[in-house]
């Protein structure tokens, strides 16, 4: 009996080191949205790496000199995600309003020329709250290759940050629409992707495309996009594979594509194309009155 009883206890302390050390293993489940910035990682980091290169900083022209006379914005700031102070150049709406546009700026940072960008959106939509958030915490380039070392130096994760503050900054009811150009065109698609539900409408002014099936699919709103043919950052083979994805993932996307090279939108870009330009703007405003 001794023995049996002994037998028992040995196996009770066996099982319950077992559940010990099966519960001292287990992890946290993941959460949709720490996968979610896991995956904006991926097309982020490539970018990165490609926005680093001489080569890069090649198709990118010293930007004129923009001197502004009246701006009709005024910085502010607002908690990131990360729980650090960010920045913004912001416009509020005229009258009360639930709609927020998230502009975002090119590599170069938040300059005088997207602030004047700004304007001219509020000035299109003035029932709309204009953000246009500065991605490099104040600092800005003047410069291909001090564009670059900044590029270099970017912590993508601080600005997955940016964005994510900048919806939580607008509140949980509001209505989320971006634009950007090139780098901003890239986080104008990544913003759609973050603010999920609230997403309304998004868009791209060039940029580097998702290719990422789960993120695409997670997409709730219509995004344009406008892209140059002579462009190699994205290419044209690029733009398709995006088109082509998106009708993959079930997605609305409307490309536009212009006879011009990269940064063609850019005012202070002395490859500026005007007729380009002006038929992606007015498109642009088209599409975010109708959504």
């Amino acid at each position: 009996m001794k023995k049996l009883l002994f037998g028992l206890f040995l196996t009770l302390m066996a099982g319950g080191l077992m559940s010990w050390h099966w519960e001292q293993t287990q992890y946290s489940p993941v959460s949709k949205t720490d996968v979610i910035e896991c995956l904006n990682m991926e097309t982020l980091q490539a970018y990165q790496l490609e926005a680093s290169t001489p080569a890069f900083a090649a198709m990118h022209i010293t930007p004129l000199t923009v001197n502004p006379a009246d701006l009709l914005g005024k910085m502010t700031s607002f908690e990131a995600a990360d729980g650090k102070q960010a920045n913004a150049y912001f416009i509020p709406s005229k009258k009360k309003s639930k709609k927020w546009l998230i502009v975002i700026q090119e590599w170069w940072g938040l300059n005088d020329h997207i602030k004047l960008e700004a304007d001219k959106y509020f000035t299109a939509l003035d029932d709309m709250n204009i953000m246009a958030v500065d991605m490099y915490d104040g600092k800005v380039a003047a410069t291909p290759d001090s564009a670059m070392k900044l590029m270099r130096g970017a912590d993508m994760g601080r600005m997955n940050a940016i964005i994510q503050g900048a919806i939580k900054q607008a509140g949980a009811d509001a209505s989320i629409y971006s634009v950007g150009w090139c780098f901003g065109g890239m986080w104008s698609l990544q913003t759609a992707i973050l603010a999920g539900p609230q997403a309304k409408g998004s868009i791209m002014y060039y940029g580097r495309p998702e290719t990422n099936m789960d993120k695409l699919k997670s997409i709730q709103c219509d995004i344009i996009g406008f892209f140059g043919n002579k462009d190699q950052a994205p290419s044209p083979t690029m733009v398709n594979d995006f088109e082509k994805n998106m009708i993959a993932a079930g997605k609305n996307l409307s490309v536009n594509r212009y006879d011009a090279g990269h940064g063609f939108a850019n005012p202070s870009n002395p490859g500026f194309n005007p007729t380009a330009t002006t038929d992606a703007y007015a498109k642009a405003i088209a599409f975010l009155k109708a959504h």
